[in-house]
């Protein structure tokens, strides 16, 4: 966990959020970030919070401006004009060295070179000047799909392009939200935690040894499965569309820490393994190398899954009997003749 150590902003009835999403991503973490509800986007914008600043937004998807208008808060915020903001950062960051010319992503272009402004150069004159910086989905975090090994990008996670002890300005470290895409409410819940932290009514956001917020990313997708009941009692889906545990369809749920199992997606719905779908480990630094083949059974499950099948059995077949008798009426109950 963090040291409780940060510097606060100024007191302001809003804050800026600066969102780089001209990374190597699909920009799915925007889109997720529209479907959140506890709080909403919305509610976050408008100031529907109580006791904390309200957030200006700066997102290209989601704003009215475009082109020059539209990047003149960044350049301000890089300027160190634009007072307190929180940096939001989407998709892997390219390695701009590893070739000898072209670039790998960029956004805008340079008004007094003509060239484009590539990514990499907006964490360097952004990240320095930020109150917070957040990466948001796995892309951002620690390279997710485009960081696969061979790769011509060279590219890597935010935390490996500024480093694992960097420290925002106002000693606050990088705040690391993985999914692919990043869970909707993960976000939005993390992003109020900062408001708090800038109102002075939160302390240090907690984060765990990979830069994850401790709440969300302490538990297993298995411990919050529905499907969790299923394993205990050695019933396991030998095909899609069962609604037993999956694990043996290739799951990484028991290892994996990630929230969406209890949490759900959108409103509380849905969620990889409640619909059926595997979990393939996109919220943790080894996505996606250590989990390939996806649809393969991992290979701890086959252990563990062998080792519960007969208490599972057992255990089954004793509540079914305890069932059976629950089920019926005693017998006093009913008119008697």
């Amino acid at each position: 966990m963090a040291e409780d150590v940060f510097e606060r902003p100024e007191p302001a009835d809003e804050i800026h959020v600066v969102w780089v999403n001209a990374g190597l991503s699909c920009d799915g973490d925007t889109i997720a970030m529209t479907a959140a509800t506890q709080p909403s986007i919305e509610d976050l914008v408008r100031g529907a919070w109580p006791f904390i600043p309200r957030i200006i937004l700066h997102n290209q998807f989601l704003a009215y401006e475009n082109g020059a208008k539209f990047l003149a808060p960044f350049h301000a915020a890089a300027a160190g004009l634009l007072g307190s903001f929180i940096l939001v950062v989407e998709g892997s960051i390219p390695d701009e060295s590893n070739k000898t010319w072209g670039y790998w992503a960029a956004l805008g272009t340079d008004g007094e070179t003509g060239q484009p402004i590539t990514t990499c150069e907006w964490i360097d004159r952004l990240a320095p000047k930020a109150w917070a910086v957040l990466a948001a989905g796995t892309c951002a975090t620690y390279g997710g799909i485009h960081a696969m090994e061979g790769n011509p990008t060279g590219c890597m996670g935010l935390a490996d392009y500024l480093g694992w002890n960097w420290k925002s300005k106002a000693g606050i470290p990088l705040v690391c939200l993985p999914g692919c895409p990043v869970q909707p409410d993960n976000f939005t819940e993390t992003l109020l935690y900062l408001l708090h932290m800038a109102a002075n009514r939160a302390p240090m956001i907690p984060l765990d040894e990979a830069l994850r917020p401790t709440w969300l990313f302490g538990p297993t997708v298995h411990e919050g499965c529905d499907r969790g009941g299923y394993y205990e009692q050695a019933e396991f889906a030998e095909e899609y569309g069962s609604r037993a545990c999956i694990v043996r369809l290739g799951c990484w749920g028991p290892v994996v820490q990630c929230n969406v199992g209890k949490r759900g997606w959108m409103a509380g719905m849905g969620g990889c393994p409640n619909v059926g779908g595997i979990c393939i480990g996109c919220t943790m630094p080894g996505f996606p190398d250590k989990f390939m083949p996806f649809m393969n059974q991992p290979p701890g499950s086959m252990l563990s899954s062998n080792a519960v099948m007969t208490y599972g059995r057992a255990i089954h077949a004793l509540r079914r009997f305890t069932q059976a008798s629950l089920n019926r009426e005693p017998e006093w109950r009913g008119r008697r003749s």
